[in-house]
């Protein structure tokens, strides 16, 4: 019985997928047509061709992998050095600084998004990418991600580390990194995703089209008085083909890393 409900859930989560797949190659028209078409009588694989055509889109997966890959590699380090000053470094306050740092976790976005914008604007970083990679660079749930998993590595492995001469960084970089590889990649593509399917920043602090990214690109085939879905939905597995392809790269840490992330805390 576990199998079949766990069959059937799958299914489901993969249902929207498949609409959006078998939508792609349809006619505007018949995109919401009643019955449902599950499987079309026609393929218009045109839309892909056109999606092109009606929008910059190249220029606008480009801006999304330049933001989304030196986000991501920023926020490794940042997240890596920083969780292992709170997990193996011993120092006044570390606990209730990490406690601090944490907790803005729970602090939604909203409430502090227009004093936030305010402070870029000062900045002079509005509709750059600097600001918005400055946005996602720094994140208070990669830090308590990959502290999870420095944790979980056995103190007796760094002590012989120093015993045979190394320093901290010497131990960082070549004992406690090769271990944390499942934590890396769980947060490599947590960090991947968010950046590549967010929406409100580039909607907010970007203005010029040369530097807009995919998820505004879509947007575009929306007008005020209708929409194009059948290129939406074009377009938009386009967009999900980078990001299967990191999970498919690093799917066979990712159930290791979640589950470790948990296990000492």
């Amino acid at each position: 019985m576990i199998y079949i409900g766990l069959t059937f859930l799958a299914v489901l989560m993969i249902i929207p997928f498949y609409w959006m797949l078998i939508s792609s190659v349809k006619l505007n028209k018949d995109v919401f047509s009643i019955p449902m078409e599950w499987i079309p009588r026609s393929f218009h694989f045109e839309n892909y061709q056109e999606i092109w055509e009606k929008i910059p889109l190249l220029t606008f997966f480009k801006n999304s992998t330049k933001l989304t890959v030196i986000t991501t590699i920023i926020q490794l380090a940042t997240s890596c050095f920083a969780a292992y000053g709170f997990a193996k470094l011993e120092f006044k306050g570390r606990d209730f600084l990490f406690l601090a740092y944490v907790t803005t976790i729970a602090v939604p976005w909203q409430v502090y998004m227009v004093p936030q914008f305010t402070m870029m604007s000062k900045f002079g970083l509005n509709n750059t990418h600097i600001g918005l990679i400055m946005l996602h660079a720094f994140s208070a749930f990669g830090v308590f991600l990959m502290r999870q998993f420095f944790l979980s590595i056995p103190k007796e492995l760094s002590e012989a580390a120093r015993i045979d001469g190394l320093g901290e960084y010497g131990i960082f970089a070549r004992v406690v990194l090769p271990l944390a590889k499942p934590g890396i990649a769980t947060l490599t593509i947590f960090t991947f995703v968010n950046v590549w399917n967010d929406f409100m920043g580039p909607l907010i602090y970007l203005n010029s089209t040369e530097l807009k990214t995919i998820q505004l690109g879509i947007r575009m085939f929306i007008s005020q008085y209708a929409a194009d879905y059948a290129l939406i939905m074009a377009a938009s597995v386009c967009a999900l083909i980078p990001v299967v392809i990191i999970f498919i790269a690093c799917q066979k840490f990712f159930v290791e890393g979640v589950a470790a992330s948990g296990i000492k805390g």
